[in-house]
């Protein structure tokens, strides 16, 4: 169905891994032939490379804290609710405007629960347009243990109510969806898994560049990284890879107060510096990763073949990072030293372990969910004619 038109909506409160997720998913869709709009509700993002694709901004939403129970519009105080129905009709006439085949809602409603005062109109919106788009819920592989199990009944209602389908972004020769969402036997044909999501050409690309030597340190969007990053900087004279360039990739979300504190502390031979859109490439090229076990990360280690030790960010309620590190720690494709364990001798000794190990060649889970996400929203869309 070449031409047709996807709205694929993104919400980032404090990381920047979903939106990147859905930007790597918008150009797989678009080299499938069809027309996307991301629309996101997060602020701005500076190593997002959204070239090619149209991208529209709402007004920006993020969480106060790492609770994210309370959320701030851009000037800085909590939404109220004149905020909540500007950005409702904001997201509305654009669905108006695009008439999409598609209409692709990321995490919802396994996620983004507060968001429901713009997205519940959206989804009604959509099933009572002429022609009805197809509906599809975009999930990463592992959700957040719910506090409230009751939860999990709200979401089977949402998602037998409104979607077509959930793709899950993950392999279940890893972890199934039911090992964090009980009921996904349920979701019956609506459960599609696509593999984890990764930009094959941007991988192919970047595994082809000379090997640089460095190690390289990420945190994803920094709000929570900077115990690790400092961590890393006490480490290094403890490993065998002392003597080599670290490269330490911080976040925006960190205060350039606390930035250039880093910048400062960092002795010769470590580059402290804010984070990079080529950052793929600096992973290919790199002898080794340390990073927080954020799901783009993960996948692209597990894609360029690197070295890896993860340390899964584990504040709040957050139990996603923990899970798949501990996954794949198991397999032998990295090495796990666990947020409360932290400390510049433990990072040392995983490193030397990593360092040691060579990553096998193929690591055992599918990681093509980018194509097989656009091939499955293209046939719906096309289904929907």
């Amino acid at each position: 169905m070449s031409g047709a038109t996807v709205l694929f909506y993104v919400q980032h409160l404090l990381g920047i891994g979903h939106v990147k997720r859905a930007v790597t998913l918008a150009r797989a869709m678009r080299d499938e032939g069809l027309e996307v709009v991301v629309v996101s509700g997060g602020e701005d993002v500076p190593v997002i490379d959204a070239g090619g694709i149209n991208f529209v901004q709402l007004p920006p939403v993020r969480a106060a804290d790492k609770s994210f129970k309370v959320l701030l519009a851009e000037s800085g105080k909590p939404i109220d609710e004149a905020w909540k129905t500007r950005r409702r009709d904001l997201l509305l006439d654009l669905f108006q405007q695009t008439k999409p085949r598609g209409l692709v809602i990321e995490l919802f409603p396994f996620g983004r629960r507060q968001l429901r005062f713009e997205l519940i109109p959206l989804l009604d919106a959509a099933r009572e347009a002429r022609p009805r788009p197809a509906i599809v819920s975009s999930v990463r592989d592992i959700l957040v243990e719910k506090a409230k199990p009751q939860r999990n009944d709200e979401m089977m209602a949402l998602a037998t109510t409104y979607f077509d389908a959930v793709l899950v972004h993950g392999d279940p020769a890893l972890i199934p969806f039911d090992a964090t969402f009980p009921l996904a036997v349920d979701l019956g044909e609506r459960l599609r898994y696509t593999g984890y999501v990764a930009d094959q050409a941007a991988v192919a690309e970047a595994s082809a560049l000379p090997p640089s030597g460095e190690v390289v340190v990420s945190a994803g969007g920094g709000a929570v990284s900077e115990e690790l990053l400092r961590c890393a900087i006490e480490a290094r004279p403890l490993t065998a890879l002392g003597d080599k360039p670290w490269r330490l990739l911080v976040g925006h979300n960190l205060p350039d107060a606390r930035f250039a504190g880093l910048r400062a502390d960092a002795p010769k031979g470590v580059i402290v510096e804010r984070a990079r859109a080529d950052f793929l490439s600096l992973l290919a090229a790199s002898r080794l990763s340390i990073s927080q076990g954020g799901y783009n990360t993960v996948t692209e280690v597990l894609a360029t073949g690197t070295r890896g030790v993860i340390v899964p960010y584990a504040g709040g309620e957050e139990t996603e990072q923990t899970i798949r590190a501990r996954l794949l720690a198991e397999r032998g494709l990295v090495q796990v030293v666990e947020e409360r364990h932290l400390n510049p001798s433990r990072l040392a000794q995983a490193v030397g372990v990593a360092e040691a190990t060579s990553p096998p060649a193929d690591p055992g889970v599918r990681l093509d969910g980018a194509e097989a996400s656009a091939r499955i929203v293209a046939s719906l869309a096309q289904g929907m004619a």
